[in-house]
């Protein structure tokens, strides 16, 4: 399994901004070929920072999405919400107990 973590920072005003958009997209990355699972959580002592943590059956289907219309439609909005750059981790998953 892989997984990426994406830790995102967005303007105080641009906020709402991006729930909303995530809340139009989300089913669809998350129904994307390849996604196996979607989460977004916010950080609890800076509400302007959020996380995505996605798992996908490998590298290529990350790359996939990464390289789809989707994505670029996705990012471009996301992206001109930040009030900082964005930080990604790529990470194989080892152990997970239930």
């Amino acid at each position: 399994m892989f997984v990426r973590i994406v830790k995102m920072r967005f303007q105080e005003n641009k906020i709402d901004a991006f729930l909303k958009n995530f809340e139009e997209v989300k089913v669809h990355i998350r129904n994307f070929e390849g996604n196996c699972f979607l989460e977004l959580y916010q950080d609890k002592n800076d509400p302007r920072i959020f996380f995505t943590y996605s798992y996908w059956e490998n590298e290529t289907a990350l790359n996939n999405y990464r390289n789809s219309e989707l994505f670029g439609s996705v990012w471009k909005f996301t992206k001109s919400l930040f009030s900082d750059k964005a930080e990604a981790w790529s990470l194989d998953k080892l152990v997970s107990l239930p």
